[in-house]
């Protein structure tokens, strides 16, 4: 008889499934023992802050996915299509197809420049060491909202492995890892791991969803059951060997979760009490306003735009893009499935709140099959949070070089000391990184009744309005002036960001527990917004006028400064679109270096 290692017979005793627990502490010690390993390569500043430029498709292609995706596309969209329905699903369609923005756009100009951060491009293409001030900003305005949604997925992970556990602990631990394994080896120290964890999100994903498609059926059948009518669902389940369960009165009604108008976008007009016909109108700008800061968003994130700067020439750029696309749409096929499963079998998880509701949904839904089939349930429960862990991992470890990179180099080596060596720079990645890993690690145990996914778009909106016109613009008009761009990247982001932050205040205010005392003051604005649905959506979503009107000023700010456009602008306009072979790619940084003399 083969009996378990004490250690894991210690942890069933303590109601922890030793299986679950043993997946998560590999993936993690994998990781660690990569970042080590990785850290041994990693001599130069170039090796930190773009990997030496020596990143080929393949892995740059699987380092990419993996940390785009995040635990809102691991954890989050499977648990807002459980909890809010068909509407959700514009975040999986949005989160790929802003990559062919990317592809088609942003990607080839981008490498070809040939800078390490977006802030050196915004120097380089406009000559402003003040434009780089501003940029800064942004980068650190939208990795701090971006990190907090990786924290949620952090937290509520562990209190799933380790019941009892507060929320804030393993918000802590997690963020304490990654923040170790970042300051060892820096953007070459974390490219192999994030490829790797692609594959690992990719298996932890696919495999419980075809078991479980195996057990209860697969997507057609289980989304029939939610779209019967209840004369049919009786006639269906009858012949289901695991019938469908009673909806808790928390979830929403059948209807209006297979509806593309459902709770997502008509909360707010749900609020006001208004008719179908009135909220119609006010569930389409959602609809639009959301799309627009998915797409254009993602071609604004700067942890996923620096990673461009790692291939080798643009062409490579390029195709990394095209394959990142390909490997995040196979990805986003699964997610949704367990959406549904979840709505079908584990319903209770509609009266959960936090770290416990719909969030968990991948993590949970595994052990369904625990009394039927025995370890399976816990294996599969295991390999999903070590997917959850691979998520949330992946993506913290590019948030944090992308932030600790505007630190190091932009606001210490260009800013503070411009005479510093490589040598003192990435010493100063170092603190930096130890630093912002621990502002990201307090705002993340603020923001446990938030959705994830939900945090996520609010991110997209802030880089929609900031990052993405500033590149557009600036990599195809040559009439942008320094005025114009800075102009329209600060208003458009600053608006974006205040409204992000005034709904998300307002949501924590509902909060039963903590969080709920501690945002009190702004408790009065959920009553402004049920009077005011039109400005609930416009600050929710804010990307349908605030992109525009980042743009809109850029154009003319621009043309009114004409004459700041920068003298050289002919021969930048041909580094960025002139094909390689024509020998005018341009490695901004080191020409720089060399002229300033540093």
């Amino acid at each position: 008889m083969i009996t378990a290692p004490p250690a894991l017979l210690l942890a069933q005793a303590a109601g922890i499934d030793p299986w679950i627990v043993a997946f998560s502490l590999v993936t993690v010690a994998v990781t660690v023992w990569m970042g080590f390993r990785s850290a041994k390569t990693s001599k130069t500043a170039g090796d930190f802050f773009v990997a030496g430029r020596s990143v080929s498709v393949g892995w740059n292609a699987s380092a990419i996915s993996g940390e785009y995706l995040s635990a809102a596309s691991f954890m989050g969209i499977a648990g807002m299509v459980m909890a809010i329905g068909y509407d959700a699903l514009w975040y999986p369609v949005c989160y790929a197809c802003g990559y062919l923005f990317l592809l088609l756009f942003i990607a080839g100009p981008l490498r070809r420049f040939g800078a390490y951060t977006i802030p050196d491009f915004a120097e380089g293409r406009y000559d402003s060491p003040l434009f780089r001030k501003i940029a800064v900003c942004f980068v650190l305005f939208i990795g701090f909202f971006y990190t907090m949604p990786q924290m949620k997925g952090a937290g509520t992970t562990l209190a799933y492995i380790f019941p009892g556990l507060p929320y804030w602990v393993g918000v802590a631990v997690v963020g304490a890892v990654i923040t170790l394994n970042v300051a060892l080896g820096g953007m070459k120290g974390i490219t192999l791991v994030q490829a790797m964890q692609y594959w690992m999100k990719m298996f932890a994903i696919s495999v419980p969803v075809f078991v479980l498609a195996a057990v209860f059926g697969g997507y057609g059948e289980n989304l029939s059951a939610i779209a019967a009518t209840p004369a049919e669902r009786t006639a269906l389940v009858q012949n289901v060997e695991h019938p469908r369960l009673e909806l808790p009165a928390k979830a929403p009604a059948d209807e209006a979760w297979i509806s593309p108008f459902g709770p997502l976008t008509s909360k707010a007009a749900k609020a006001a009490n208004l008719p179908p016909e009135e909220a119609r109108p006010l569930s389409l700008l959602y609809t639009y306003s959301l799309i627009i800061a998915l797409v254009c968003g993602t071609a604004g994130l700067p942890h996923i735009l620096v990673r461009f700067y790692t291939n080798p020439d643009g062409v490579a750029a390029k195709r990394t893009t095209m394959w990142v696309m390909i490997l995040i749409g196979v990805f986003y096929v699964f997610p949704p499935v367990i959406g549904v499963l979840g709505r079908n079998f584990m319903p209770e998880l509609y009266n959960g709140l936090g770290a416990k509701g719909t969030d968990k949904i991948v993590l949970e839904l595994p052990t369904l099959i625990r009394a039927q089939y025995g370890m399976l349930g816990s294996v599969l429960s295991g390999i999903a949070c070590a997917g959850a862990f691979a998520a949330f991992m992946s993506t913290f470890s590019g948030l944090l070089v992308s932030m600790t990179g505007a630190v190091a180099h932009d606001v210490y080596g260009r800013m503070l000391r411009p005479d510093s060596t490589p040598e003192q720079r990435m010493k100063m990645f170092k603190f930096a990184a130890i630093g912002i890993g621990a502002v990201s690690v307090g705002l993340g145990c603020c923001v446990e009744p938030l959705e994830i996914n939900f945090m996520v778009g609010q991110a997209f909106a802030i880089a929609a309005a900031s990052y993405f016109p500033l590149l557009f613009m600036s990599v195809w008009w040559r009439g942008m002036t320094m005025k114009g761009a800075a102009t329209g990247m600060l208003s458009g982001g600053v608006l974006a960001l205040l409204a992000a932050a005034l709904t998300n205040a307002s949501n924590l205010a509902l909060d039963k527990g903590p969080m709920g005392k501690l945002f009190a003051p702004f408790a009065p604005l959920n009553e402004f917004w049920a009077q005011h649905p039109l400005l609930r959506i416009l600050c929710e979503q804010p990307a349908i006028w605030t992109v525009p009107l980042a743009i809109g000023l850029m154009i003319v700010v621009s043309k009114a400064t004409a004459r700041d456009v920068p003298k050289d602008i002919r021969m930048k306009m041909l580094v960025l679109h002139a094909p390689e072979a024509l020998g005018l790619k341009n490695e901004y940084i080191q020409e720089h270096q060399a002229g300033a003399g540093h």
